[in-house]
């Protein structure tokens, strides 16, 4: 694998791509670390400092951020706005009949589409930088913290729009950050942003596991943790490999003088097809009661009920509700990305057929009776990837967002697997050999 990078830097036209992927996500890194105009920076930092590990309900998305959410910077919202814009517009072409025709006309529907996201996330850029500057100045972004309250001192009008239009603008340039990668870069731009906000929180949380840990001064525990994510990273990199191939074959036809068709080929079905989608939706979803119960005032029975056992991972009750939540959105994201009566009509169109199965709705009950009995290992695979850490690992003192979390580790994977397979497409091009053996 070396030898191949080695290579690749000494391409000439690869060598330009992976440096300006670099220069980028350094660019990006800076952006991390510059707060926004208004904003207490030594009461920020004081009450990161007190706050430690126990990040709260913004934990997740300040993993998403690389740290950047809870030290409210420029690039605060990270690429999160993005994302959510992106599965909603995915969401909706499901729905809206227009938003379905845009994407059958190809390349210009897809350019339109994506237009249509980065309105999106402009959109909810300005919604959540709204919402995170009110928690920031009413205090609750940092529950326990003594300076809580003067993160914001001057809470004027002008400045909380000033707050807002810079976050606004930082999302607006993350997004073009993750253009630039994927135009004139390696690739996968978007994805390469979220490996690297991840990545950068890892030395951090295992040095605080490393500080936390009593056995020969915590280095035991350290050790523990970082073979514990190996295995993780393992299992992780065995499973999003796997496929179920179904086999195809094309009828041979003759259109002039000329044969066509004659040709055997199969469609990949995943046993994760629905990825690391279906862990946000249910990560997210339970964070909505808790945000509620947070910002409610009273002692009212169901909020108390809320902070007892929603707010904490460990939870019995939290976990059974994850995993069932987890297994219900994997299915239902499956159900939505791949339609079998449209891969069937498609193949009955141009003559294929799966040996054994007649054409058309034959073979889409076909396809989508193997869908199910394959998403079923993929669901329960999400579901326990996402709840050992918590389990395993609660005696290192990892909390919910720990660096080998289930979230992380899926998109580490992911984004490392299809980064390396584009680089090797370049490779091999040139009869070099690739990283993948």
């Amino acid at each position: 694998m070396l030898t191949a990078f080695a290579r690749a830097f000494r391409t000439p036209d690869l060598r330009k791509k992976l440096l300006f992927t670099l220069a980028i996500i350094v660019v990006y890194r800076v952006g991390t670390h510059i707060p926004i105009p208004g904003v207490n920076y030594k009461a920020v930092q004081q009450c990161v400092t007190e706050a430690g590990a126990n990040q709260g309900l913004f934990g997740l998305v300040n993993m998403f951020s690389g740290g950047a959410l809870l030290q409210i910077t420029v690039f605060a919202l990270g690429i999160m706005p993005y994302i959510t814009a992106s599965i909603i517009l995915q969401l909706l072409t499901v729905v809206i009949p227009r938003l379905e025709a845009l994407k059958k006309e190809g390349q210009a529907g897809t350019a339109k589409i994506t237009q249509y996201t980065r309105y999106l996330t402009v959109a909810l850029a300005i919604l959540q930088g709204t919402g995170l500057v009110a928690t920031a100045r009413s205090g609750a972004l940092f529950n326990g913290c003594s300076v809580a309250t003067s993160i914001v001192p001057d809470q004027a009008i002008f400045t909380t729009i000033t707050m807002v239009v810079c976050m606004t603008a930082g999302t607006a340039v993350v997004m073009w950050l993750g253009e630039l990668i994927t135009d004139r870069g390696i690739g996968n731009g978007m994805s390469i942003l979220m490996f690297i906000s991840i990545a950068a929180t890892f030395p951090s949380a295992l040095w605080a596991i490393k500080k936390q840990g009593t056995l020969a001064g915590g280095w035991i525990e350290f050790g523990t943790v970082i073979l514990v994510g190996l295995v993780m990273v393992a299992l992780v990199v065995f499973v999003e490999q796997a496929q179920r191939r179904i086999p195809v074959q094309y009828a041979k036809r003759m259109i002039g003088r000329r044969s066509y068709g004659g040709t055997s080929t199969y469609i990949p079905l995943k046993v994760n097809q629905a990825g690391v989608i279906p862990v946000i939706f249910a990560s997210s979803l339970l964070y909505i009661p808790a945000l509620v119960a947070q910002f409610a005032g009273g002692n009212s029975g169901w909020k108390t009920w809320i902070t007892q056992n929603l707010t904490k991972g460990d939870h019995p009750i939290y976990i059974t509700l994850y995993f069932l939540l987890i297994v219900f959105f994997a299915f239902f994201y499956v159900a939505i990305s791949f339609n079998p009566e449209e891969v069937a009509d498609n193949m009955k169109k141009y003559g294929g057929f799966i040996p054994g199965i007649r054409a058309g709705r034959p073979t889409a009950e076909y396809l989508s009776y193997v869908l199910n009995r394959i998403t079923w290992p993929g669901s329960l695979y999400l579901g326990l990837i996402a709840l050992v850490p918590t389990m395993a690992l609660v005696g290192f003192g990892a909390t919910n967002n720990f660096p080998f979390g289930g979230t992380s580790i899926l998109i580490i994977v992911g984004v490392g697997l299809e980064t390396v397979k584009q680089i090797e497409s370049q490779l091999q091009q040139r009869n070099y050999e690739g990283f993948l053996r």
